[in-house]
């Protein structure tokens, strides 16, 4: 069998075990957790939900109309038309590429919202019922 290595302090605590806190309820919470606490939930602004769907959305409308602007050059212009045919629709490619992805980021959030809440909700339950 393996011995856990020791930490430099002296103990044998392994360091999974020191990211891992024990509450007074008994329950076990990993600092770790790239998951938010149900305990710990605290209101957030629609803004703070929302701000990457947003922010890829406007980039990408930003891309895609730029993208608009260089085709329509290739039109326009007499010089340089191979370089605007090749990188106008790659810019319109890639901006309608950005504007979707966030537009279809803002469904799966708002379920991600309401999952959330009913999750909640159950643990709301579960305490109020387990703990008597």
């Amino acid at each position: 069998m393996e011995i856990p290595p020791k930490s430099p302090d002296g103990s044998e605590k392994s360091p999974q075990s020191k990211e891992l806190i024990t509450s007074p309820t008994g329950s076990t919470l990993c600092m770790s957790s790239r998951s938010e606490s149900v305990w710990t939930s605290t209101p957030r602004s629609k803004w703070h939900i929302y701000h990457k769907p947003i922010i890829v959305v406007s980039v990408g409308a930003a891309i895609f109309l730029f993208g608009t602007v260089i085709t329509s050059l290739s039109f326009f212009l007499t010089k340089n038309t191979n370089v605007y045919k090749m990188s106008g629709p790659a810019f319109l490619s890639l901006g309608l590429m950005l504007l979707v992805c966030g537009l279809v980021w803002i469904p799966i959030i708002r379920k991600k919202q309401k999952q959330r809440q009913k999750s909640q909700f159950l643990q709301s339950l579960k305490s109020f019922f387990f703990n008597r």
